[in-house]
């Protein structure tokens, strides 16, 4: 090779290199936080006790979405979002990644999204209490999620199968949960904070239908219900599949877009 052809190389070896090379990290414009359960959490494509690894093209990986790790650092979001969050669990498709990518695709100037996994699965509403492990877990990675300097857009709130057990669980829940969206929004200092929650269609116990109505009835300002009765579940008849993770993520980014967007 003579001189001249290998300095014409390097020349567009750099090139190439330095194109690669983000100028500054990129951060977050638009957070979001996303607790509850095992649904929130994703268990999309867990026929068996391991993830299909099947990822929808509604899942897949975007630069401009990114998550909060274990260790506070801003990465690209990839499924499943909560490996390591949901600790002790096997985690599949969730709702977060189609709802990043349906808000992006819908609003193309909305900005750089950050999304928060906090969900646990098998936890009832009173473990999510002030002062409780997860609650605090959930306090501390949304104020941690601000030291980029985004703004935390809602709550994405999706739990309940585990409070249909028992009647005093069930018939409580709607103070607690309550209490715990009051709570969440004084801890944050957003009063008026959007909070989009998910009515449960599946249940460990009996008292589905009393979880669900505590659900539909909240009254809180700035908090939207979304239901999800009528979605396809896994083989174990709790929770969502895939395609009804999707669709759940879609329609959670639809209600976000039409009501708090600005």
């Amino acid at each position: 090779m003579s001189k001249g052809m290998l300095l014409f190389f390097f020349f567009f070896f750099f090139v190439a290199l330095a194109g690669s090379v983000c100028p500054e990290e990129v951060k977050p414009k638009n957070i979001f936080i996303l607790a509850g359960q095992s649904n929130m959490a994703g268990r999309g494509g867990l026929n068996t006790p391991k993830w299909d690894g099947i990822i929808p093209y509604e899942s897949n990986p975007n630069p401009n979405i990114l998550q909060l790790a274990l260790d506070k650092s801003w990465v690209q979001a990839h499924e499943p979002l909560h490996v390591g969050i949901d600790y002790g669990k096997t985690v599949g498709i969730g709702p977060g990644l189609p709802f990043a990518n349906a808000i992006l695709a819908k609003d193309t100037s909305f900005g750089v999204i950050g999304l928060v996994p906090c969900a646990k699965g098998a936890t009832k509403i009173k473990q999510w209490a002030l002062g409780t492990k997860l609650y605090t877990r959930l306090v501390d990675r949304a104020k941690a999620s601000l030291q980029s300097g985004g703004k935390i857009q809602a709550l994405i709130w999706y739990q309940g199968e585990s409070d249909t057990n028992e009647k005093a669980d069930a018939e409580s829940y709607k103070s607690r949960l309550e209490k715990l969206f009051q709570d969440f929004r004084r801890d944050l200092n957003a009063p008026d904070l959007p909070i989009i929650m998910v009515a449960i269609a599946s249940a460990e116990g009996p008292l589905m239908e009393t979880v669900r109505e505590a659900q539909l009835s909240i009254n809180l300002n700035n908090v939207k219900c979304i239901d999800a009765k009528g979605s396809h579940l896994n083989k174990d008849n709790l929770h969502l599949d895939t395609a009804s993770q999707v669709l759940l993520g879609q329609r959670l980014a639809d209600t976000f877009l039409s009501s708090f967007s600005h």
